[in-house]
């Protein structure tokens, strides 16, 4: 989720002339990314639970099929029941994970509200979200209704670290036993946690060939077929990176589709913080702050995009 101040968006385009350009992403030198360009299969409004502001913070796609999606304002998980042939999805919650008897045992260490993001699964099935103002790693068993507070030592990238509670933890993954946590912005940085022994084994950071003014920002990860894929909110992009040696493989653009979509905006900021890919689509869901689209003015459910790949990349 992001929160801009009037001070920093004016402070933005005053200073636009002195903005920092990012620095090249770590690849190759020879080695250029191959970019495409997203299109939207089809377009859905996910429905209000209670009728209350839903932010979409993440996505999952389990092995079962089930897409899963959170609320940045809770640790509940949904589950997305999509209709044949509809415009609309429901929102179904999950009632035996990150619920607040599970949670009790951390209450008195926790700051604020749960601003829980983005969601993960390993191979045991069990399910993981990340928590943005405490920096916490949860772990919900399904089989055993036991939710763990994963005991990790970040003090290896804690100079990543920002002040701003709402500048941290904003998208997980997991792939090849490896626990793949966004560290969003300020200094942004991909943390890489072995998790069998929990500790931080890597981090790394990869930046777009597009340029944002207002710079980069991991709003979401995904594993897909080896690969990492990081959706930067700012820049309107999804990369697939190569975990291993962190090169930035592809660019996906997905600006057209986002700014087809109207929201209104407080500020000129990107609104996708939810990513999942599979070997047919990538899924991507707004976080629109409860802003609602200039062509329904009442109407500020989320939207969740499915996009298939782009053919020039199959």
């Amino acid at each position: 989720m992001i929160r801009l101040s009037n001070w920093f968006c004016v402070s933005l385009l005053l200073l636009a002339g002195c903005a920092i350009v990012p620095k090249p992403a770590n690849r190759p030198p020879s080695s250029s990314p191959a970019q495409y360009t997203l299109r939207a299969e089809q377009v859905l409004q996910l429905n209000l639970p209670g009728g209350k502001e839903f932010d979409a913070s993440g996505l999952l796609l389990t092995p079962g099929g089930d897409l899963l999606t959170i609320n940045d304002r809770g640790p509940t998980l949904y589950r997305i029941e999509i209709l044949s042939g509809a415009t609309e999805a429901n929102l179904i919650p999950i009632p035996n994970c990150f619920t607040a008897s599970q949670l009790a045992p951390f209450s008195r260490d926790k700051t604020g509200h749960y601003d829980c993001e983005g969601i993960a699964q390993d191979a045991q099935g069990r399910l993981y979200i990340c928590e943005e103002a405490n920096r916490w790693i949860l772990r919900c068993d399904p089989n055993s209704n036991l939710v763990e507070r994963l005991p990790i030592d970040w003090s290896p990238v804690k100079s990543y670290f920002s002040s701003d509670p709402n500048a941290s933890f904003e998208g997980i993954a997991i792939g090849n036993g490896k626990l793949y946590v966004a560290n969003e912005r300020s200094n942004p940085a991909i943390i890489v946690v072995d998790l069998r022994s929990l500790k931080v084994i890597d981090h790394f950071q990869v930046y777009p060939q597009k340029f944002s003014l207002l710079g980069t920002h991991y709003s979401d990860l995904s594993w897909h077929d080896g690969k990492l894929f990081v959706l930067c909110r700012q820049h309107r992009v999804v990369l697939q990176v190569d975990p291993d040696n962190h090169a930035v493989l592809a660019e996906y653009d997905y600006q057209d589709l986002e700014d087809s979509l109207g929201y209104n905006k407080q500020f000129p900021v990107g609104i996708m913080e939810g990513l999942a890919v599979d070997r047919g689509y990538f899924w991507l869901a707004t976080d629109n702050n409860g802003f609602a689209r200039r062509s329904h003015p009442k109407d500020i459910r989320p939207t969740l995009l499915k996009c298939p790949w782009p053919k020039e990349d199959r």
